[in-house]
């Protein structure tokens, strides 16, 4: 194995794997930053290590090294002293061997543990839900400053001050009493949501879905909604919105692993157990009350789910409940959103004035420069498109997305 693939190979790990390993060392030592040292610390042994040897288990050689680092750590500095002699004697006794590390093992909520965490209302709401996809989906802070728009200084600062909190207020690492749950649903809400979105659309790496965050915010999203003593309309919501857009997850790429438009995607694919189960919870939370933002993002994917065929999608209808979102909840993305919509339904010359409107907000947003570039494409614009596409190429992170845009320049390039 080459130093390069092994590399991208412990990169994957990293992504697929940070979240269960760092849930079960937090448990374990009830120290984020600590936690976070000695998995780092156990992937880059890993790397060095495994070149002569590849384990049977990485996952679970991952988390041993790291709790062995951790015990030797502490025993080294003479932190805790009270409790040293108990944590190595729990640590010799329970550290698994390099195969046993499961998710058994972990407990099947530690991660919902870690998300109530770091949902504390103590804590601000945006720092809530940006230390959440640190921890839980191992997103850098670059990654995570994106999807807010910020800076990344900003989004380290705000993380650091959220780690601080969590220490000098001593919030527990525990899922909170049926009591105290409303006061922290709409975070976890947010955070579930945002898992499910990187896992869907990865912001870097080489692939352009995470099936394994997709599967485990709708998990975790199934779990929250079984401890809630009566059904909560906007949690229904979320579920019918992300089953709904996991029924198409098998199709965004093709057997190469390039990206797929959802106008191109073999229909005759999609999960129609699971379309047909997300729009059961849909009408179910529209029964309960209002629609809220995720029951109407769910609601705009059913209408895609209905169309049998790309050209029999009811754009019409997205546009108005993208209208009806941005209402509700206004954002910059909505906004987008909406105008692609409009494209759609009305044509490229009625959206672009839309589109070119949120070019403050979204100038460091490489899909607001890639629809723009769509739509210029589309009205005949080419030299114009080509700038924006190459703007659109230079901001995004994904590989998978960047080829695609590569080979939307390609074929404008070659058309003169």
């Amino acid at each position: 194995m080459s130093a390069k693939l092994e590399v991208a190979e412990l990169d994957r790990l990293c992504r697929a794997e940070w979240g269960r390993l760092l849930s079960a060392l937090i448990r374990d030592f009830g120290d984020f930053d600590f936690a976070e040292e000695v998995l780092q610390d156990a992937f880059a042994s890993a790397l060095v290590e495994w070149a002569a040897r590849p384990p049977s288990s990485p996952r679970g050689w991952l988390y041993a090294a790291a709790r062995h680092n951790a015990i030797d750590q502490l025993r080294r500095r003479g932190r805790f002293e009270g409790k040293l002699a108990a944590l190595a004697e729990t640590a010799e006794r329970e550290a698994p061997a390099a195969d046993a590390f499961d998710e058994e093992r972990t407990v099947p909520d530690e991660r919902l543990r870690l998300i109530f965490t770091c949902c504390h209302p103590a804590l601000a709401s945006e720092a809530q839900v940006a230390l959440t996809l640190r921890t839980l989906c191992g997103l850098t802070t670059d990654e995570i400053a994106r999807a807010f728009l910020v800076p990344t200084s900003t989004m380290a600062q705000r993380l650091v001050r959220a780690k601080a909190k969590i220490r000098g207020a001593g919030i527990p690492y525990s899922v909170p009493s049926a009591v105290e749950l409303p006061d922290r649903l709409a975070e976890v809400m947010a955070v579930i949501y945002l898992v499910f979105n990187e896992g869907y659309s990865a912001a870097k790496g080489d692939a352009l879905v995470r099936g394994e965050l997709c599967a485990e915010a709708i998990r975790l999203a199934q779990v929250v909604r079984s401890l809630l003593p009566e059904p909560l309309s906007e949690l229904e919501g979320l579920l019918a919105l992300m089953l709904l857009h996991d029924a198409r997850r098998a199709t965004r790429v093709d057997v190469r692993g390039e990206l797929v438009l959802l106008a191109d995607q073999d229909r005759g694919r999609w999960d129609r157990a699971q379309i047909d189960e997300g729009r059961t919870l849909l009408q179910t939370a529209l029964r309960r009350g209002p629609a809220g933002p995720y029951a109407l993002e769910a609601a705009i994917a059913a209408v895609h789910a209905e169309a049998t065929r790309a050209e029999d999608t009811d754009w019409r209808q997205i546009a108005g409940l993208y209208q009806r979102l941005h209402a509700l909840h206004a954002s910059p993305v909505v906004a987008l959103n909406h105008a692609i919509a409009v494209s759609m339904a009305d044509g490229p010359r009625a959206a672009l004035p839309l589109v070119d409107a949120l070019e403050r907000q979204l100038a460091g947003y490489h899909l607001w420069h890639a629809t723009r570039a769509d739509l210029l494409r589309r009205l005949g614009r080419s030299d114009a498109a080509i700038i924006s596409y190459r703007r659109a190429h230079a901001l995004a992170q994904n590989a998978v997305e960047r080829r695609y845009l590569e080979r939307r320049l390609s074929e404008l390039t070659h058309s003169y």
